[in-house]
């Protein structure tokens, strides 16, 4: 039998005052199972989903997805940094992955600077690990995929504020940020 990728066990969350919305919540998920959450106003859909995300850690019972598993959530209200612009809010969803191909740049132009043969040898040591790791994760393809995404979604222009986007725009963002993270 599968193993379940997502379990939640006698969850129950309380807000004040001393209601629950949350009581006795028991689930659990196999490997591709699709969901819907239903419910009334108030009735605790997103408090569930946050709960499921990690987000909201304040309630009794366990929620645990299985080890390695990543988990994404696109809240009702988009939270969006509005000292960026599209783009810089749409590569959040791909930080690490931009961090090691901007590692590769910061190491190619050192080459130009002058250094001894040691510490040659450790920036290409660095600079072959950092190549390997992009390989792995397709990273060289990275603009191409944001601009894939950006106009499969119908994204703003990159160089668009934030502070300007209607709430369909920032929420379409949002969404190429959390699909762009992988999650699973």
């Amino acid at each position: 039998m599968a193993q379940y990728i997502y379990t939640m066990n006698r969850v129950a969350k309380m807000v004040p005052p001393k209601r629950f919305i949350l009581k006795d919540i028991s689930l659990s998920f196999f490997p591709g199972a699709k969901i819907g959450v239903l419910g009334l106003n108030g009735s605790g859909k997103s408090t569930l989903l946050r709960i499921m995300a990690g987000i909201d850690k304040e309630f009794d019972g366990e929620a645990r997805p299985q080890p390695g598993i990543k988990i994404g959530y696109l809240p009702q209200e988009p939270e969006l940094d509005a000292a960026k612009d599209v783009r810089g809010n749409v590569e959040e969803g791909v930080a690490e992955t931009k961090a090691l191909l901007d590692r590769f740049n910061e190491i190619s132009m050192q080459f130009a600077e002058p250094m001894s043969d040691e510490e040659m040898t450790e920036l290409l040591d660095e600079q072959g690990k950092l190549q390997d790791a992009i390989d792995a994760a397709g990273a060289w393809e990275l603009d191409r995929k944001l601009d894939i995404a950006a106009d499969a979604l119908r994204l703003p222009p990159w160089d668009a504020d934030i502070s300007k986007l209607s709430g369909g725009e920032k929420r379409r963002v949002a969404l190429c940020r959390l699909l762009l993270s992988e999650p699973d």
